[in-house]
């Protein structure tokens, strides 16, 4: 049969940095073909060339069989070729139909958001999705969003579907609606590319698999059926790892107070009068369904959300209500959920990211003299402190994958003393290995006596770093045990709401 798509031999690189070796891929049609690999393996770029975004130094790609020149986004989807990435590419202040006339303007033949709110609607009760043409993207939730983002690759009429990660911000529930309809296109004739992190996925969903180490293709198109997690985790590594062991740790004076803590969401469910207090040394974890209250929360405890009530204090200091720079000032550090809606700014150097927040304090001169040398030799420092794969100094940040990414968020907000880490879902859309170095920088974090919140839908993150276990269900803390007190049933039996 007909490969659907097809990459042979492909290279690439950027400063010098070879993100692709020779690597090759091919999809049939009517399967759900799954590529697997650490971050920094290359499975983004190799992608990002079949969606034309990046152009290979040498290689070939042909579609249905027949050579095609991509050079850039709308080659690819003249080809039929769309691509939903780990990070969307919406316009935070339009509309959902208004996105939809940027991106889809000649392909459906419309010119006006209200002319295109029908197909929006048409479409998105055809896959299930719950999507109001009239919403305001920036006030969608981030699932809510990427709903949107696979609408919008559908509409342009893409017959090969490639999905960057497309689990990783929703539910369990959420996620097997959109792998079964992923699954349904595929039997509908579709090609669908899912690169996932997640074995289960690869096992249960999957036709194919193709896995990449180091820019290489090491397995290609193996059937899926014929291997189990174990023999795929070990092809992606490369080498097996052990799972991080939570270990018990002195604890000091309480560093984080928060008290009667009430926040407005732009939904129904913000925070409601909750109350805790992290040590120093504790990782304190709140474990929840996504949408109850997760984001209010992070947002009020770094500052970004004033609460509607209720006190936040860092080591004694009062702090509800202030801006961010005076909760950094005390000490606060925060991993948001988004890296690059709220983390890094995408466009600039790796350097100016990994700096940033020093300037203000004068750590590279005056603020209107900034020492950028002295910038870029302390990202050099942390660059190879943290093994942030693929970067040099002058990288611009959105070339990095998700994983190095985050590794680079954390060498910024781990530098020096911290009294306070506030991290909201730190391991999203991560692999294997790269969880296992956040877990391992959480860690060290509270061994050097930062009191740790760690916000997170993963039940196994929670349970595997927490010495405190708490749960978060329509914006009430419902739940706290000591780690190791508490059956996974019962946090279970809390998230779901039926305390």
């Amino acid at each position: 049969m007909t490969n659907a798509l097809e990459i042979v031999g492909a290279s690439k690189a950027f400063d010098g940095r070879p993100a692709l070796r020779r690597a090759s891929f091919a999809c049939g049609w009517g399967e759900v073909h799954a590529l697997l690999g650490e971050n920094g393996a290359g499975k983004s770029t190799l992608m990002n060339v079949a969606c034309g975004l990046y152009a290979p130094d040498e290689g070939t790609i042909a579609v249905d069989g027949e050579p095609a020149a991509i050079t850039a986004p709308a080659d690819a989807a003249r080809l039929g070729i769309g691509m939903v990435h780990q990070h969307y590419k919406l316009v935070q202040r339009f509309t959902v139909a208004e996105n939809i006339v940027l991106a889809c303007r000649d392909a459906l033949g419309v010119r006006r958001p209200r002319d295109a709110a029908g197909a929006v609607a048409a479409k998105a009760a055809e896959v299930g999705f719950e999507i109001d043409p009239g919403a305001v993207v920036g006030a969608l939730s981030i699932a809510e969003q990427q709903r949107v983002e696979i609408l919008k690759v559908l509409l342009l009429g893409a017959r090969i579907l490639i999905l960057d990660e497309p689990t990783s911000v929703l539910t369990d529930q959420e996620s097997v609606q959109a792998l079964t309809f992923m699954r349904r296109l595929a039997d509908d004739g579709h090609a669908v590319v899912l690169i996932t992190h997640k074995l289960r996925e690869v096992i249960g969903y999957s036709s194919r698999v193709t896995v990449m180490r180091g820019g290489e293709t090491v397995l290609a198109g193996a059937e899926t059926a014929g291997l189990d997690a174990e023999t795929l985790a070990r092809t992606m590594v490369g080498e097996e790892g052990e799972a991080p062991e939570r270990h018990a740790r002195p604890l000091g004076e309480v560093r984080l107070r928060v008290e009667d803590l009430s926040v407005r969401g732009a939904g129904s469910i913000g925070v409601d009068g909750i109350d805790f207090a992290v040590r120093g040394g504790e990782i304190y974890g709140i474990a929840g369904v996504g949408g109850n209250g997760q984001q209010e929360l992070a947002d009020a405890l770094t500052g970004l959300r004033a609460p509607a009530r209720g006190r936040i204090a860092i080591d004694g200091a009062e702090l509800a209500g202030r801006d961010v720079p005076a909760f950094r000032r005390r000490g606060l550090r925060a991993i948001p959920a988004d890296r690059f809606r709220t983390g890094l700014l995408a466009e600039l150097a790796v350097y100016e990211n990994h700096g940033v927040t020093g300037v203000p304090a004068g750590e590279y001169g005056s603020p209107a003299l900034v020492r950028r040398g002295a910038m870029r030799a302390a990202a050099a420092q942390s660059i190879e402190a943290y093994s942030i794969h693929g970067a040099a100094p002058g990288t611009a940040a959105r070339l990095l994958s998700g994983g190095n990414a985050q590794k680079l968020l954390l060498a910024r907000e781990l530098r020096g003393e911290a009294s306070v880490l506030i991290a909201h879902s730190p391991t999203r859309g991560l692999d294997v290995s790269a969880c296992r170095t956040v877990h391992e920088l959480l860690q060290g974090a509270a061994d050097a006596g930062t009191a740790c919140v760690l916000i997170s839908e993963d039940l196994e993150e929670v349970l595997a770093l927490s010495t405190t276990v708490a749960v978060i269900s329509r914006g009430r803390l419902v739940g706290a045990f000591e780690a190791g007190q508490v059956s996974r049933a019962e946090i279970g039996r809390l998230m779901l709401g039926h305390a």
